[in-house]
């Protein structure tokens, strides 16, 4: 049985999945006010993508290896890890002057928030038997999409009271928090089994655990953060964020006062990161990782965490970023309006490509590779990152255009009406995520995917429907709860197929994978679906027939992701089969 701590341990990290996911979509809300901060206006949203495009290249392209790095270290370390790489992102994007440092920040966020969640569904792995996982899968992807929901409204009630910097402080104060608590549940757990194990697991652990002292599950071992904290080690972090604090911020008070003025005066040029202040910032970081590689008992282990860095293939896993980089920003970057990508895309997609075929070389060279010889051979398992990705795709079409269609119609004059909408169908995705579970310990998870993308494809079908007003009745709820139950249904099956198909010591990398397959999706989808939705547009346009013409685009959107959520459910009937035994 898993212990009540285990499942305190799965019940926290869950709460800061759904917390990542939250500020996924909060900077939606605060975009405006940020671009205003760092000096851009409100007619340059194309020159302020970049805050988006850095939160998903972080998101997206370290994925993998820090799932990766989850099966190798640890599941608790890495999900600590990315609470505070989480923490120091929000700290950085509070306290951000310009463009660059925004990006650095949404980017550091990008890399904790993604990072907790191949760490949380390995986890469940850990810590359920295969016959058990069902639920806790849907559970998980439950509060994921709650998150979602629940982010652009938290960003709407700290936006009513507070400027946009207090949602990223709110961030920090709460990620942190997070992170000590996840820290001491998994010390309660690491010595325990969790549940019932197959032999898969059990060969893996018996791989790890040393044959003398106490017995650690490799995938709960303790986080690389001692027990009794080095006090140089603190001191010289106290200083360093300090230092950083101050030069971020450049306190009126501190600035133009004559005698405290001097560590914010620049040595040489204008930049601030020319001052005396930045100097104290670099030299404490500097010599708190010294102290943290020398030291016999450092605040961070960082030996050990680079020792291990190293074990998950970081050549690969470089490789794969840049492809997956590549990627992200050819289309992230895009407006649809012109083209599919970027004007830079082919360019940036030519690099990916080579970037793909250099990885799928040294996988097949490396001994030990970042994705395992044979990890992914079983059909389920690579059918479950192709699914996710048309998941992903017909998934984006309705965050995207179901706000787009209400603001073209029935709320012309409303942003915040025209988003309720869309509100509908996500706070059906939690209740979707749930029964999904449910059903897959009944019912073939490829089965149970197919029932929820017939829903969500029904569902489309009916909004493909909708006239100039539709929304205005009551049963136009009715595709909407529709589709949001259908991609709900299909979330935790994905994730079981996949965890089912795969050994225990690659869940944390193959669970990254199959969320990066899903955002890929999303942005590749977003891209093609809107500029063939755009042509559409065009042929239909006539000056006295805009709204006409614009309810001809979102149809042409809603008929192509039909057709991704059909093709989504018919290739997990096929693929992924039978739901195989355990052990």
């Amino acid at each position: 049985m898993t212990t009540p701590t285990a499942r305190r341990l799965l019940a926290v990290a869950a709460v800061a999945v759904a917390f990542a996911a939250a500020d996924t979509y909060v900077v939606v809300l605060a975009l405006p006010d940020m671009m205003l901060t760092v000096g851009l206006g409100v007619d340059e949203l194309q020159r302020a993508a970049p805050i988006v495009s850095g939160f998903l290249l972080g998101y997206i392209a370290m994925l993998p290896l820090i799932g990766r790095i989850a099966d190798v270290r640890g599941r608790v370390p890495v999900l600590t890890a990315s609470l505070l790489v989480f923490s120091f992102g929000s700290l950085v994007t509070a306290l951000a002057f310009d463009l660059p440092s925004v990006v650095t920040g949404r980017f550091l966020q990008g890399v904790g928030g993604g990072g907790l969640v191949p760490a949380t569904l390995a986890l469940v792995a850990d810590l359920y038997p295969p016959e058990r996982r069902a639920v806790p899968l849907g559970i998980v992807s439950a509060v994921q999409e709650v998150g979602s929901v629940l982010g652009p409204l938290l960003g709407a009630v700290v936006l009513a009271v507070a400027p946009w910097e207090a949602i990223f402080v709110l961030n920090l104060a709460v990620g942190l928090a997070l992170a000590v608590v996840v820290g001491v549940a998994g010390d309660g757990v690491a010595g325990e089994p969790g549940a019932r194990q197959n032999s898969t697991l059990a060969k893996v652990r018996a791989r790890h655990v040393p044959t003398t002292g106490p017995q650690r599950t490799p995938q709960l071992r303790k986080c690389g953060v001692v027990a009794v904290p080095d006090p140089l080690g603190l001191l010289l972090l106290a200083v360093f964020l300090a230092a950083l604090v101050l030069l971020l911020w450049e306190p009126e008070a501190l600035v133009t006062s004559v005698s405290l003025g001097t560590p914010f005066v620049p040595v040489v040029g204008e930049s601030r990161w020319l001052t005396p202040l930045a100097l104290v910032a670099v030299v404490a970081l500097v010599l708190l990782v010294a102290r943290c590689w020398w030291a016999s008992r450092p605040l961070v282990d960082l030996r050990g965490w680079l020792r291990d860095a190293g074990r998950a293939d970081p050549v690969g896993s470089g490789l794969l970023a840049l492809a997956l980089a590549g990627v992200v920003l050819a289309f992230a970057t895009a407006d649809p309006a012109v083209r599919v990508f970027s004007p830079a895309g082919p360019w940036l997609l030519a690099g990916s490509a080579v970037a793909a075929v250099l990885l799928v070389l040294h996988l097949r060279r490396a001994s030990d590779p970042l994705v395992p010889h044979g990890a992914l051979r079983r059909r389920p398992a690579w059918g479950s990152l192709v699914v996710s990705f048309f998941v992903g795709a017909a998934l984006i079409a309705a965050l995207v255009d179901i706000p787009v269609y209400a603001r073209l119609t029935t709320y012309r004059d409303s942003q915040l009406l025209a988003a309720l909408v869309l509100l509908r169908l996500l706070v059906a995705v939690p209740v979707g995520a749930v029964l999904g579970g449910r059903l897959a310990r009944r019912l073939a998870p490829g089965a149970v995917t197919a029932l929820g993308m017939t829903a969500a494809v029904a569902g489309f079908v009916w909004m493909g429907r909708w006239d100039a007003h539709s929304l205005e009745h009551w049963t136009a709820t009715l595709p909407l709860v529709l589709t949001g139950l259908g991609f709900g249904l299909a979330l935790a099956p994905v994730n079981l197929a996949l965890l089912d198909a795969t050994d225990a010591a690659v869940h944390g990398v193959a669970s990254a994978l199959v969320v990066v397959a899903r955002m890929v999706g999303m942005l590749v989808g977003i891209s093609v679906l809107t500029t063939v939705g755009l042509r559409r547009y065009y042929e239909a346009y006539r000056p006295d027939h805009e709204v006409a013409a614009g309810i001809v685009q979102v149809h042409t959107i809603f008929t192509g992701a039909a057709l991704c959520a059909a093709l989504a459910g018919v290739l997990a009937l096929t693929l992924f089969g039978r739901r195989p035994a355990v052990g």
